[in-house]
């Protein structure tokens, strides 16, 4: 689970301003997010993204992934049932308002339209590295992600969800765009028959500690998390499993 998002005061701004110049884009008064399932159209997206949030975390060593990889990975010609899967989110952002879906779309899940407040101006620093893909409204822009897939667990009888990471580009950051990112993957399982969300939870990041605390996450101090890879893996490759 990666950094959290604080919800904001509501603006009495209510103007809506994009002005653009080079690679920039700013919007002041409102801004109108659409988060939504994402395609394979979105692969270069997903790859800038999980690259930006190793970066975040000085791991860009470890990382190993290409856009082939993401796509084996996430995009398969037969999927596993919706959800079940490798998931991703994405978080659009847009100076001017989304269509109301005229219908479910992605296997049953239909996008979630919100509007935010903003107390200061938001730069969108790169308009076309990040333009979104999904469809023809050519303002739209890809803020940040959340990444799922179901568990399995002998203390339950049903799947939960592994909340892998949560992340959002710096300037959409501090806008309260996670409670509503974390907060849909937690409908999702809440409405699909899953029995929880659960993921790493970094303690020495206060504000996402306390984040996930305020969403409702509760935190199990006697367990500690363990990874077997690398060279400690490789061992048991010559055994039989």
């Amino acid at each position: 689970m990666a950094p959290a998002l604080q919800q904001p005061t509501p603006s009495e701004t209510i103007t809506i301003d994009a002005s653009s110049e080079s690679n920039n884009v700013t919007i002041t008064g409102k801004i109108y997010t659409r988060v939504r399932l994402a395609t394979k159209s979105d692969l270069s997206h997903i790859y800038q993204l999980f690259y930006q949030i190793h970066e975040y975390h000085n791991y860009t060593h470890l990382y190993k992934a290409t856009e082939s990889s993401l796509a084996n990975l996430l995009f398969k010609e037969n999927p596993l049932p919706l959800f079940y899967g490798p998931s991703v989110l994405l978080l659009e952002v847009s100076p001017t308002p989304f269509k109301e879906p005229k219908n479910t779309t992605n296997e049953g899940f239909n996008p979630v339209l919100t509007t935010f407040d903003l107390k200061f101006p938001v730069v969108e620093g790169q308009v076309e590295e990040f333009r979104s893909k999904y469809d023809d409204k050519s303002d739209t822009y890809i803020a940040g992600y959340a990444f799922f897939y179901a568990n399995y667990s002998c203390f339950y009888d049903k799947p939960g969800f592994y909340f892998e990471s949560l992340y959002f580009r710096e300037s959409y950051r501090k806008l309260g765009m996670g409670s509503l990112l974390f907060g849909t993957v937690a409908s999702i399982a809440a409405n699909n028959g899953f029995v929880s969300v659960e993921g790493i939870i970094a303690v020495w990041n206060k504000k996402s500690y306390d984040f996930y605390i305020n969403m409702g996450v509760e935190i199990f101090d006697e367990f500690r998390y363990g990874k077997l890879h690398g060279e400690n893996l490789q061992k048991y490759a010559d055994k039989k499993g």
